[in-house]
């Protein structure tokens, strides 16, 4: 399987000549969906969701399918009839070639005043691959290579080194890194490395990883 990094929380899974894109929104390449076979959607967010990108993507390609949980789904079910699917925790389905099991329900917390809204994790392939969302999901199987949010308004780096310690993954690869300065990322990428317990890589845009 080859991961490709994508701007902010986007990567593109590839294997056996098929392609599943996880979270292509508006931080990310505009034509980050374009050519997928199956995209996944966490939540509705437009830095995770972004409504006319998806739309394109889909009316240029046909046979393009997405899974996502229902506040998204009932954007784009009405427009393309059969090829949106709504998921939720708990839910297992195979997509492109992917095996996925959903995980989680809620975003994390930004503040006690903003309501919460709904979020899922997607865990490939038995967990080779696993994208939270925002949120610190624990999926409870093992990980082989976690998808760490390392940089939101709703966390803070000892959180996400907690999170990657408790999750317990062979590797990390960072993800929603789009408001990280070039300041700040050697900064977390020593906390990361020397105290989350696990092999830790950043990939620049465009650049991919063999799993």
């Amino acid at each position: 399987m080859t991961l490709t990094k994508k701007s902010h929380a986007c990567v593109r899974l590839e294997k056996e000549g098929r392609t599943l894109v996880l979270d292509p929104g508006m931080f990310s390449e505009a034509d980050a969906a374009f050519g997928a076979d199956a995209i996944l959607v966490t939540h509705e967010h437009p830095d995770h969701f972004d409504e006319n990108r998806l739309r394109a993507a889909l009316e240029a390609a046909p046979g393009t399918e997405i899974w996502t949980l229902r506040s998204v789904a009932e954007k784009l079910s009405a427009a393309f009839p059969g090829r949106v699917h709504t998921v939720g925790h708990g839910d297992a389905f195979t997509a492109a070639g992917f095996d996925v099991q959903v995980h989680g329900e809620l975003h994390a917390v930004i503040h006690p005043d903003l309501p919460r809204v709904t979020n899922v994790g997607f865990l490939v392939d038995g967990g080779r691959v696993f994208h939270p969302g925002d949120a610190l999901t624990v999926p409870g199987r093992p990980v082989e290579t976690l998808l760490a949010p390392v940089q939101a308004p709703w966390n803070k780096i000892a959180e996400v080194i907690d999170y990657v310690r408790e999750v317990r993954p062979q590797r990390v690869y960072d993800i929603h890194d789009a408001l990280l300065t070039d300041l700040a990322r050697p900064i977390y990428d020593t906390h990361l490395g020397n105290l989350g317990g696990a092999e830790h890589g950043r990939l620049a845009p465009g650049a991919s990883a063999t799993l």
